[in-house]
């Protein structure tokens, strides 16, 4: 099993401690989420399936491909991942050459985990339709593939048309992984197109559900925040669950010391290289 560390949900302060110790004990993988702006106006900000605001709009918002690229200078053998990063919702020349940017200077590190996005409000601040989402991320999915891979790039869609462009420098990787995130029918059928399925927070009862839906064989990457201990993870994988992203701290500030924990519990080091 890979192991995650979700950066998320610590004060960006913390980012640089924790992501050199999750480098240094041999986790996997560190996890940023992101969002382009937040309005003022909450009426439009209910996370699906509950009736509070999901954001706060003064929350500080940072480009997460940019402070993965920061990480990237501080760290030599984590992988580098967004959980999840809205493609849909810029060109994308702009998220090809932020992706690109941080495979080339974290030397093959960088996993793109995108989404459709939940929050309308977001789409509709930055003029851009909410209810074209979907659609809309498939095919930034397909454009910024073929920016990746093929020398020269000429594109007529729904959405994006451009004429024929080289876009350089290529990704380390021959195919820079692509995760899709989701809980929708659409969103699973995504992921199996894409590289993988990466999930919101789960226990083992409440993925599989989701699983029941996803194509076999569908690389999955779950949030499991709630781990019980050990003998649990033999379980996740059993259900094809190949890498965990953990949050094995209570409190922000004691996110080092329980990582270090976890890892010698857990058997974590050395995952990076698996």
């Amino acid at each position: 099993m890979k192991f995650g560390v979700p950066l998320g949900l610590l004060h960006p302060a913390a980012w640089k401690d924790v992501a050199v110790a999750a480098d240094e004990l041999g986790f996997e993988s560190v996890w940023l989420p992101e969002h382009l702006v937040f309005a003022t106006d909450l009426s439009l900000a209910a996370y699906p399936g509950g009736a509070d605001p999901g954001i706060k709009p003064t929350t500080p918002l940072f480009d997460a491909p940019a402070c993965l690229c920061w990480l990237a200078a501080l760290t030599s053998r984590v992988k580098l991942g967004t959980a999840v990063y809205l493609l849909g919702l810029r060109h994308p020349f702009v998220s090809a050459r932020a992706f690109a940017t941080l495979d080339v200077l974290s030397a093959g590190r960088a996993i793109c985990g995108v989404g459709a996005g939940w929050y309308r409000g977001e789409w509709q601040a930055a003029g851009v339709p909410f209810d074209d989402r979907g659609a809309r991320l498939d095919e930034a999915i397909e454009v910024v593939r073929r920016l990746w891979s093929e020398p020269l790039v000429a594109h007529a869609g729904a959405f994006y048309t451009f004429p024929e462009v080289a876009f350089e420098p290529k990704p380390v990787h021959r195919r820079l992984p692509v995760l899709a995130g989701g809980e929708s029918a659409a969103a699973l059928r995504r992921a199996a197109r894409c590289d993988g399925w990466i999930s919101m927070p789960h226990t083992i009862e409440s993925i599989k559900p989701r699983l029941d839906l996803l194509e076999a064989g569908v690389p999955v990457t779950a949030h499991a925040y709630e781990l019980s201990s050990p003998d649990e993870v033999a379980a996740w994988a059993a259900l094809g669950v190949e890498r965990l992203i953990v949050r094995p701290w209570r409190r922000g500030r004691e996110a080092v010391s329980r990582l270090a924990a976890f890892a010698a519990e857990y058997g974590v080091t050395n995952s990076a290289e698996s």
